[in-house]
């Protein structure tokens, strides 16, 4: 038996939630929070605006004692929710029970955007595993594609709809992690370097220039650099020692991907918070924090990371 697939041991609790209109969201989610602020656990709510608007008015006065996040912020790029908001809030809270609502899949998540998705949908479990907390997903049953609802019945061991709640039959997380683990392709308009351990140095006036060519510009252009020497050097550290970079434009975003011939094994790798005391193994978390989305594709021919800033 695999790692993602083993079973989601007590105390942790995955559930989605399938609603259909705003009474059904409300009929799923309100009890959820009421109840584990009833058992004084603290409670974190990461939805979209409109959800964020609809739980406060409510809850009225004991919204006050709720965490709340706008999802399509947070979690813009899903790679960053588990570490930056689900672990967040749980390790703040370590001593004791918690609960959580995230809703990372919308209406109006791209189809580059959700691969990543539901990847992290399914890593919950395996991120969890064993610890005393609550992860409520909603889904509008309404809004999303049935395959997207399919998804969901494959990475949440439970689910609840209007009719109530019961196990699913379709619960496979390792599945979904190797099926949306896809081929990513640099276009032949893609601007490319070559790089190893002499050459790391080039790369920083590379991304520079080049970013700037293409339209990005303030701060994320130092943030791009960033992420290009943290993945060449893990290229060159951890992989076969060479790698290659390239950056193109596409659908409003610049895109930066890094390739290498070694292979990542670890499921959860940058979607672990960093310890204080921890100096290395920072590199994908720190992708992970700064991008506005981040695939990868990984298998024993080399692994692509694909990073994406909006212009």
């Amino acid at each position: 038996m695999s790692t993602a697939t083993r079973p989601v041991a007590e105390p942790f609790a995955h559930p989605a939630l399938f609603y259909r209109d705003d009474s059904e969201y409300l009929a799923g989610t309100i009890p959820f929070i009421t109840g584990g602020l009833a058992a004084g656990e603290p409670v974190a709510v990461a939805v979209p605006g409109p959800q964020l608007d609809l739980l406060r008015a409510e809850l009225g006065d004991a919204a006050r004692q709720v965490d709340f996040l706008d999802m399509t912020i947070v979690g813009r790029n899903p790679g960053r929710i588990i570490p930056g908001v689900l672990r967040a809030f749980a390790d703040q809270h370590s001593g004791s029970r918690v609960r959580i609502i995230g809703e990372p899949i919308w209406d109006g998540r791209s189809a580059t955007e959700y691969p990543a998705c539901v990847q992290h949908e399914a890593l919950i479990n395996l991120a969890f595993t064993g610890r005393a907390v609550s992860i409520l997903c909603p889904y509008d049953s309404d809004a999303l594609p049935p395959e997207v609802i399919a998804d969901a019945a494959a990475t949440h061991p439970v689910l609840i709809d209007a009719s109530g709640q019961r196990d699913s039959d379709a619960y496979a997380p390792d599945h979904i992690v190797a099926s949306y683990n896809q081929p990513l392709l640099a276009p032949p308009n893609s601007i490319g370097q070559d790089f190893d351990v002499a050459t790391l140095a080039m790369l920083r006036p590379f991304a520079v220039q080049h970013a700037q060519r293409l339209g990005l510009a303030g701060p994320r252009v130092d943030d791009l650099v960033l992420v290009v020497m943290e993945l060449a050097t893990n290229s060159v550290e951890h992989g076969a020692g060479t790698g290659i970079v390239h950056l193109w434009a596409a659908d409003g975003d610049l895109v930066c991907q890094v390739f290498d011939e070694g292979q990542v094994t670890d499921p959860l790798i940058g979607r672990r918070p960093a310890a204080p005391d921890q100096f290395r193994g920072r590199g994908v978390l720190m992708v992970n924090l700064l991008a506005d989305l981040v695939r990868m594709h990984t298998s024993p021919h080399g692994t692509t990371i694909q990073v994406r800033f909006a212009l």
